[in-house]
């Protein structure tokens, strides 16, 4: 054992001292592979972080709910359908197929114990000398029971309301707060597009959930928003609490196979679903996908980092060559292998990855936990992760660094004539 350990650590003792001898050579370097080591890190647990931040907002909506969004029709399916669909939409394309009649056809359904629909507008709102622009949510009486969403005072509008297209509102924390300051909103008036509305209620503060602020949002009956404020009779998404979950799948297929009832669409003639529904499972399923590619897509910048870190050690390790020409001369006259000057070089590459690895990595773990802190700080549900494949990464790829970028400059060493580096001296 000691034949074997013997021969390393002279090799450690010879290259500590080499790059101890330009310190400030060494520590550029190694500077240059912690902030890689490091940005690898923070990605990891910031990926991480936002994943379990979005999915505990959407865990607080409950688990036990499918969601019924509209659809541009299109021949492709599961995320590529979904996606150009969200293009097609975002592109102003107009889905006018979903109404009040598919959600009242929806709560028959055996599983579903509620339901509601929504559609969202951004208008002008104003009281006294405030005005802003926000968003609206016609939605029904049913939402504050199934969002679990609190007041913090007042009422939510009924189902009367909403049958009776009442000018009502109920405000959301932060809303309210722009609106009114520290007066208290209830039953006063503020301006909707011309109208007058009712303030009802306002809810507690939620928070935003998947980058959306809910807290800035108005929400009033749906029928109000439809025929009043848009004129329109169609509504965007509809969503389902179901009684099993162990059934959400079937219940998913029951509400798909009513509405394309409802919509007429039938495989015979190529008809394609209007509609989109998906169940929180799948939904947690779909971000888990587009994390983690967001994640690798980081990680795929980083790299260029960590090569131009690797490229950093090949030329100083060549400078170093160049440098030691007569002290490498010397050692080969002497009986010293081309083995013995090759593993020489390359523990010297080694050693400055692996050093710069482990400063990274507690650099990076350093970040990372000022990172959870100021978004805990902001209001944030963020976890502070630090997942094991990010020190697996970080560690793999610094001693690998080391041995590619340190191959050539070592092989450069060995290969050097004694009698011609001797004349450098």
């Amino acid at each position: 054992m000691n034949k074997f350990f013997k021969p390393i650590w002279h090799y450690l003792q010879g290259s500590v001292r080499a790059l101890r001898a330009n310190k400030t050579r060494t520590m550029l370097t190694i500077l240059g592979i912690v902030i890689g080591i490091a940005t690898v890190i923070i990605v990891y647990s910031a990926g991480e972080g936002t994943k379990s931040l979005i999915l505990n907002q959407i865990s607080s909506f409950g688990t036990d709910i499918i969601s019924i969004q509209v659809k541009v029709p299109n021949g492709l399916s599961g995320q590529a359908g979904r996606a150009k669909s969200a293009t097609a939409l975002a592109q102003g394309v107009q889905i006018t197929t979903m109404g009040l009649g598919d959600l009242t056809a929806i709560k028959k359904l055996p599983n579903v114990i509620n339901a509601y629909a929504a559609v969202i507008n951004q208008d002008q709102v104003s009281y006294q000398n405030q005005l802003r622009r926000t968003f609206l949510m016609g939605t029904s009486a049913s939402y504050l029971a199934i969002n679990k969403t609190q007041l913090a005072e007042g009422n939510w509008f009924s189902e009367d309301q909403d049958q009776g297209f009442n000018n009502v509102v109920v405000l959301g924390s932060s809303i309210a707060n722009k609106l009114f300051g520290q007066d208290d909103p209830l039953n006063k008036y503020i301006t909707v597009h011309q109208q007058k509305f009712l303030v009802i209620g306002v809810l507690k503060s939620a928070g935003a959930v998947a980058f959306i602020n809910f807290d800035d949002f108005l929400y009033v009956p749906v029928r109000t928003l439809q025929k009043k404020l848009m004129g329109i009779n169609h509504v965007s998404m509809m969503v389902a609490e179901v009684q099993t979950m162990a059934l959400a799948d079937q219940t998913a297929a029951d509400i798909t196979a009513t509405l394309r009832a409802r919509h007429n669409i039938d495989d015979q003639t190529g008809g394609k679903d209007d509609f989109s529904v998906v169940t929180m499972a799948e939904a947690m399923k779909n971000l888990d996908t587009i994390t983690n590619a967001l994640t690798f897509l980081l990680l795929g910048i980083v790299a260029i980092s960590l090569v131009v870190g690797g490229v950093g050690i090949m030329n100083i390790m060549y400078v170093a060559v160049t440098e030691r020409t007569a002290e490498i001369g010397l050692r080969k006259a002497v009986g010293a292998t081309y083995s013995a000057i090759l593993t020489q070089f390359l523990v010297e590459a080694i050693l400055i990855t692996v050093l710069g690895g482990i400063i990274g990595i507690a650099v990076g773990i350093g970040v990372s936990f000022l990172i959870s802190l100021a978004a805990q700080w902001y209001g944030l549900d963020w976890t502070f992760v630090l997942p094991a494949q990010g020190f697996a990464v970080s560690l793999i790829f610094s001693f690998a660094c080391g041995l590619v970028f340190g191959v050539y400059p070592a092989r450069t060493a060995a290969r050097l004539d004694p009698v011609e580096a001797l004349r450098n001296e």
